[in-house]
């Protein structure tokens, strides 16, 4: 028997809650006004689960941590969360997330901090819980579209139009695709990449 579809598997529970809406809203404006960035306040984070301090990701993470090097702490929790992600750990995945997006945007860098919001929305999407990965992609959204950076922004268009498509509303779906394909084009992207969001669109065209 094949594994049922996401959005009919039992969601993992998080440990990340997601804010509000007016929680989401403050934080777009105070970024507009030129404020911290969100998660800015947050000067450190609690530590690592025991359970992944004793493994062997979190050698280098915790390295990079424990000398206040940022780049290095969320380059390193990104191995972290796509080596767990390949294995179907869910939890430690979406940990690791966490802290590899908290340590960019500590760094001030926008596209990687964009990239690991959408990773988080790609493991929740994997994991089954299409509604929550809502979240995380229009965070991507977001930050890479103030980059003007048009394939990551695309990827996290089609990232939230396959969660769309788990939730079962096609019509959002096709439009993200849609929109998806354009800034994936605009943006040099692989042919691949194009391709997958004219599949979800459902239309099979051939990319020169």
């Amino acid at each position: 028997m094949s594994d049922p579809p996401a959005a009919r598997r039992a969601p993992v529970r998080w440990g990340e809650p997601p804010p509000g809406r007016l929680v989401l809203w403050i934080m777009r404006l105070r970024a507009s006004l030129g404020g911290p960035p969100p998660g800015a306040e947050r000067r450190s984070l609690p530590a690592l689960p025991v359970a992944l301090r004793r493994t062997a990701l979190a050698a280098p993470y915790l390295s990079a941590e424990a000398s206040g090097d940022h780049p290095r702490a969320g380059a390193a929790a990104t191995t972290a969360i796509e080596r767990s992600v390949a294995v179907a750990e869910w939890w430690p995945a979406d940990i690791w997330g966490h802290r590899a997006l908290w340590h960019f945007e500590q760094a001030g860098m926008g596209l990687a901090a964009a990239r690991g919001a959408r990773l988080i929305g790609e493991l929740r999407v994997a994991a089954g819980d299409p509604a929550s990965a809502r979240r995380y992609y229009a965070e991507a959204i977001s930050e890479a579209r103030d980059l003007g950076a048009e394939r990551e922004e695309g990827l996290a268009a089609l990232g939230m139009g396959r969660a769309a498509l788990d939730l079962g509303d096609v019509t959002t779906s096709r439009r993200l695709a849609q929109i998806a394909g354009d800034l994936l084009e605009r943006g040099g992207a692989p042919k691949d990449e194009v391709s997958a969001a004219l599949e979800l669109r459902g239309e099979e065209k051939e990319v020169p």
